[in-house]
């Protein structure tokens, strides 16, 4: 009995979580599009100006964002390497962005569950 009710209750919990998160990201999705339209446009140029094809230079654009940085694929020219900086930046706000809208959707399922009776 008391395992069904806390099936339920996770259930319901986890439903209200993605309910919020769901809102959250309505309400940032034009940051967030406009951050990986930036970070994507960079890519393109740095594969246009160090000369990779069109996969290298969004493979690089993604391991860069997320900061891994293999370095399988580095930027020779200046230009190309600034550009780099502003994939990593945007890949950091991008991250931060993430975490804010996951806690606030957390937030508010705590606070949704605590105001139930």
């Amino acid at each position: 009995m008391a395992e069904s009710h806390r099936r339920r209750q996770t259930t319901r919990m986890r439903r209200r979580f993605f309910f919020n998160l769901y809102q959250q990201l309505q309400l940032l999705w034009p940051i967030f599009s406009a951050i990986l339209i930036v970070m994507a446009g960079a890519g393109v140029v740095i594969g246009r100006i160090e000369d990779w094809r069109l996969d290298e230079a969004l493979y690089f654009t993604f391991v860069t964002g997320l900061t891994i940085g293999y370095g399988d694929l580095t930027p020779k020219h200046l230009s190309a390497r600034v550009l780099a900086l502003v994939i990593g930046f945007s890949g950091i706000v991008l991250t931060g962005l993430v975490a804010a809208v996951t806690v606030q959707a957390l937030n508010e399922t705590s606070r949704d569950e605590s105001d139930d009776p």
